[in-house]
């Protein structure tokens, strides 16, 4: 079941303070909302959260098993290109800031990560 739920994830993991910690958290987020069965729409990943949709992400095989499911991805270009991360993406798709907005507009909830 897919809700009309947008999640933005802006960092590289979760909450504030340790790194490694903030990893296992997003981590884990994604695979317990993989199986918990309310899947948003889409995610859309941007600044630092970009990092958790390339290779060698701890969260990437969770990701991948979403995808799957039909949660729809969205990458920044400029943030990938940026921390030039352009190659490395292994889910979703690259889009733009006019693409986000436009798909923010159009969710009926936004969970920010």
């Amino acid at each position: 079941m897919h809700k009309n739920t947008l999640i933005q994830v802006t960092q590289n993991g979760m909450g504030n303070g340790d790194e490694e910690l903030g990893l296992k958290l997003i981590t884990n987020y994604f695979k317990l909302l993989d199986a918990d069965g309310r899947l948003p729409k889409i995610i859309v990943f941007y600044n630092g959260g970009i990092k958790l949709i390339c290779e060698d992400s701890p969260a990437l095989e969770a990701l991948q098993n979403l995808e799957l499911k039909g949660v729809r991805m969205l990458a920044c270009k400029t943030c990938l290109d940026f921390f030039g991360l352009i190659d490395k993406a292994k889910v979703g798709v690259v889009g733009s800031m006019p693409d986000i907005i436009t798909l923010q507009a159009g969710a009926d909830k936004i969970i920010n990560l």
